[in-house]
This record gives C-alpha cells, structure tokens and sequence, in this order.
C-alpha cells in the first residue's frame, strides 16, 4: 500500500485506500477492516492525504511534513481525548503550526492517520510526480 493512494471520505472515519475510481464514484478499501465498497462522488467528498495542506506562521506544509515531525519527535503521541495535551504536542513537534486556523479537531485527526500509517508500515512520502 502506498501513501498516495490513501484517501479521507466525508461522512466517513478512518482512511481509505483507493482501488479504482468511476465517473460517478470510487471503490476504496477501508484500512480498518479491510472491507472494500463504492462510495457514491455525489454524496461525500475525497480528499487524497498527499493534496492536504496544513497551516503555519509561514507557507503553508504538506500533511507529510506534520508526519515526519510526529515520526522523529521524542514525545509519545497524547490522547485523542485530551485536547489540551494535544495542542501542547503539537506546539513541541511542529511550533510553527497556526494554531488558530488549525483546530483541536484536525489535531485530532492528524493523530489518529498517524496511528493508522504507523500501525500499517505505510511509508509517508508524496510521489515523484508531486515533487
């Protein structure tokens, strides 16, 4: 499985992994429970985790940059259910984060992808054609 083929659908928790795509939809693979399934286009929206960007005090980041700093960062990974161990985390591993266009709750779910990739062994790198 490669990072560039994993997708967030709205409406949906967890990522996907992007099997094939239609006009109307695409069929994803859940990394949950493995269980594959079409997801109508009209009804819910993908986002690819390699286009998602993220706020800062500078120009904006790739979610692969946040990654990496949460893979070398010394801290062990806060609670989801903490919010204020989260900002603090996240004010440790990447400071230059813009706290107040980023919320607690894409926080939160930046540290959930995480545990999905890491628990998988997905490396995180954007593809060539991205570079």
């Amino acid at each position: 499985m490669e990072y560039n083929k994993l997708i967030s659908i709205t409406g949906f928790s967890g990522l996907f992994e992007l099997v094939s795509s239609k006009n109307d939809g695409a069929i994803v693979k859940s990394l949950e429970d493995q269980s594959t399934k079409f997801v109508s286009s009209r009804l819910h929206q993908f986002s690819h985790l390699e286009s998602i960007e993220i706020y800062t005090t500078d120009e904006n980041v790739n979610l692969v940059e946040i990654f990496q700093a949460m893979k070398n960062a010394a801290n062990p990974l806060p609670s989801e259910k903490d919010d204020k161990a989260i900002k603090a985390y996240f004010k440790e591993v990447y400071p230059t984060m813009d706290f107040e266009r980023v919320y607690t709750s894409d926080m939160k779910k930046m540290i959930k992808w995480f545990n999905v990739i890491s628990k998988h062994g997905i490396e995180v790198k954007l593809s060539s054609t991205e570079e």
